[in-house]
């Protein structure tokens, strides 16, 4: 028998590739003093390599993220900060657009961050605002950050206040944080910006609404959104309906009346007199002092809650504790111990 000399190859026939293959980078190698040059400089490739590094789970990531903030700190302070929140439907996304563009024609630079709600069963998110505010998201003084709820009450993320910080040291004047828009639980974002607009409807019932006050006591301001078309009688009819009930309300900021406006971001009317009221809304809280106390407060209550997290991942992380919990836990499903039992004996051990 005669054996005939193949050809020599790799197993699928093709010569092996020269190309070099993908090696994620190690954090390590980030140069942070070049990072936040960038940051300082207005890069909104850098910024948001900025925010990604302070959203990260990994301990070296966050440490990074960290180091950057606090050494753009001093340059944070500067810009208004507007929380914008709605039932969803109310149109949010389509009013932060048209008024961001706005803005942003006028010179201002605008950023804003968007929280997208997380699946509750795979922790996933669409984050897919930057689609729907396409023509801002091309605007050369604009940047959006679309960032998952990642289970945060309250319709914002944990790490929203410091991507908020880092913004505002990349230059950014005015700062749009938008929910994720769930309804009356919306009232974390009240502890993070200057003034806090409500995006409502006509027709659904929210008029009601602010008799059961709730987020309407934490409003500065009201948008009566879809103010065009065949809507506007009954958008004129809303907004005197809401500054009714809201002279009737204690006013979230001291000295301040809350009122509330007609919108078409359709038509672009109603946005000036918006931001106008925004302005007037700024200079009154300077002038009595409260814009900086108000402030001061915020960074007091977000100290505090980041404790109580800390807490938290500091019990989980000690050795046994996990397996402790789920041992409890297999008792309260079997009967065999009451819930308060169950929490005296996790803290006692």
């Amino acid at each position: 028998m005669h054996v005939m000399r193949g050809i020599e190859s790799t197993h699928d026939g093709f010569v092996a590739s020269s190309r070099k293959r993908f090696v994620k980078k190690d954090p390590t190698d980030t140069n942070l003093d070049s990072l936040r040059t960038e940051i300082e400089n207005g890069s909104r490739l850098h910024l948001a390599k900025g925010i990604t590094l302070l959203e990260s789970t990994k301990q070296s990531d966050k440490r990074l993220g960290q180091d950057i903030l606090t050494k753009l700190l001093p340059k944070t302070g500067n810009c208004i900060r507007i929380g914008i929140t709605g039932v969803p439907g109310a149109g949010k996304s389509t009013f932060i657009e048209a008024f961001g563009l706005m803005l942003a024609d006028m010179g201002y630079k605008v950023a804003v961050l968007a929280v997208d709600p997380s699946s509750t069963l795979t922790g996933g998110s669409i984050l897919g605002d930057k689609t729907r505010m396409e023509e801002l998201a091309r605007h050369q003084n604009a940047f959006i950050r679309p960032s998952p709820s990642a289970g945060t009450l309250g319709g914002v993320h944990k790490r929203t206040r410091e991507t908020m910080l880092l913004c505002e040291a990349a230059g950014y004047d005015v700062i749009l944080i938008e929910t994720v828009g769930v309804g009356q639980g919306e009232t974390l974002v009240r502890g993070m910006v200057d003034y806090f607009l409500l995006l409502v409807l006509t027709g659904a019932g929210d008029e009601l609404q602010g008799m059961k006050k709730g987020i309407m006591e934490l409003t500065d301001g009201i948008v009566v959104h879809k103010n065009d078309g065949g809507n506007k009688p009954l958008v004129k009819k809303t907004v005197r309906e809401y500054n009714r009930i809201l002279h009737m309300l204690q006013p979230a900021s001291p000295g301040w009346t809350s009122t509330a406006q007609a919108v078409s971001s359709i038509e672009r009317t109603g946005l000036k007199e918006v931001w106008e009221t925004i302005l007037q809304f700024q200079q009154e809280m300077i002038d009595t002092d409260y814009w900086q106390t108000r402030r001061q407060l915020q960074t007091r209550d977000w100290f505090h809650s980041m404790i109580k997290d800390h807490l938290i991942d500091s019990f989980f992380a000690e050795q046994g504790r996990k397996t402790q919990v789920k041992g409890l836990e297999e008792e309260l499903l079997e009967g065999t111990v009451t819930v308060s039992g169950a929490i005296d004996r996790l803290f006692s051990s």
